[in-house]
């Protein structure tokens, strides 16, 4: 069974800021993952994982995709929706 992943929400943000919008993932109509951002980092557009800040103020990625194949379909697919493709 292959995974299916979705953009099921997306919210851009205003301004200058380096987050340029929010969104949750639906994996394969199952399960959906929230917290993926869009970034503007000094080589263009990235994703973001979902994260918490630990209690000694340090921030912890919450999802680890475990191939490669399966990160850069993450990042196409949110990519693509934040570009309205």
């Amino acid at each position: 069974m292959g995974l299916e992943f979705k953009v099921a929400r997306l919210h851009k943000f205003d301004g200058n800021g380096a987050i340029k919008a929010m969104c949750d993932i639906s994996i394969s109509d199952q399960l959906v993952v929230k917290g993926f951002k869009i970034i503007e980092g000094k080589n263009g557009l990235f994703v973001g994982v979902p994260q918490e800040k630990g209690k000694n103020g340090k921030w912890y990625d919450n999802v680890f995709p475990l191939t490669p194949e399966v990160l850069e379909t993450i990042r196409k697919t949110v990519l693509s929706a934040y570009q309205g493709d």
